[in-house]
């Protein structure tokens, strides 16, 4: 299986393609499925694209993760992990939440070789309490089906996504529960006490293509605060979807897509 040695990880990941480097960042918890998923649709006979999906320390199958205690040794372990596969190569990010996060913090160290970003459902405030959230409810629910699952899936199911039916079902549970399934939750806690990087990483003005996909029922991480941080992006898609929560890839899978690849055509346009 495909690890990379970095200097406080041995670090998981998948390569899928060649041509130009896409680094894919899943969020908190999850792993490497949460991003190869939603994206993996998109770059169906196209092979412009070399796509590298990762898997965080503490999450998926990245291992000797002991001496990361904080967010900014998280950024660190991904940055040796871009330096070690594309060494002085430009490319491009995607992240989903924490690891949109973890995005914004590669943003400040490689301003100059990253050609786009996406960003999904991103995390901008880590401290909860200063979030600016919606009130979590649910959109539309499939009686029948979710009459199916047990009471104990249904509170998972129902615990952030807005919309209920069998197909989000089937992908929520491949794409999400799975990772978060076999994450290491003592040393996520330790990295959620220590969540905030030591340093804002929202002070650089970013004036490459650029999507904001954001949910309008998204409750973990909200839109509100992703808006505010709207003129550190010049060239940035900011759009906020109706019946979506923070599984916005999923729930609006189509206008998601559309919206990546609109995305990926402005990055060509752009000369990359």
């Amino acid at each position: 299986m495909p690890y990379c040695k970095v200097k406080n990880a041995n670090m998981y990941y998948e390569e899928i393609g060649i041509g130009k480097p896409i680094i894919m960042i899943h969020g908190f918890t999850p792993d490497h499925r949460l991003m190869s998923g939603c994206m993996e649709p998109i770059f169906e006979g196209n092979s412009d694209w070399r796509r590298i999906y990762l898997d965080l320390p503490g999450m998926g199958q990245t291992k000797d993760y002991d001496k990361i205690c904080n967010s900014d040794d998280m950024l660190e372990a991904v940055i040796d992990l871009i330096e070690a596969l594309i060494p002085n190569q430009d490319y491009l990010i995607a992240g989903e939440s924490y690891g949109g996060y973890i995005t914004r913090g590669i943003i400040n160290r490689h301003i100059d070789r990253i050609r786009g970003v996406a960003l999904i459902c991103p995390l901008i405030v880590p401290e909860h309490e200063r979030r600016i959230l919606p009130e979590h409810f649910v959109v539309h629910y499939d009686r029948e089906f979710i009459d199916t699952l047990s009471e104990e899936q249904i509170n998972d199911f129902s615990a952030n996504q807005v919309v209920l039916n069998e197909y989000n079902w089937k992908r929520y549970s491949k794409e999400i529960v799975a990772g978060c399934k076999i994450a290491d939750y003592d040393f996520l806690s330790k990295i959620q006490r220590n969540y905030v990087f030591s340093t804002n990483k929202d002070g650089l003005v970013f004036d490459k293509p650029t999507v904001f996909t954001l949910g309008r029922q998204d409750a973990v991480v909200g839109y509100i605060d992703a808006l505010r941080i709207i003129e550190n992006y010049p060239r940035a898609t900011f759009a906020v979807l109706d019946r979506a929560g923070h599984n916005l890839q999923i729930e609006q899978a189509v206008l998601f897509e559309s919206l990546i690849r609109d995305w990926l055509e402005r990055v060509q346009e752009s000369g990359f």
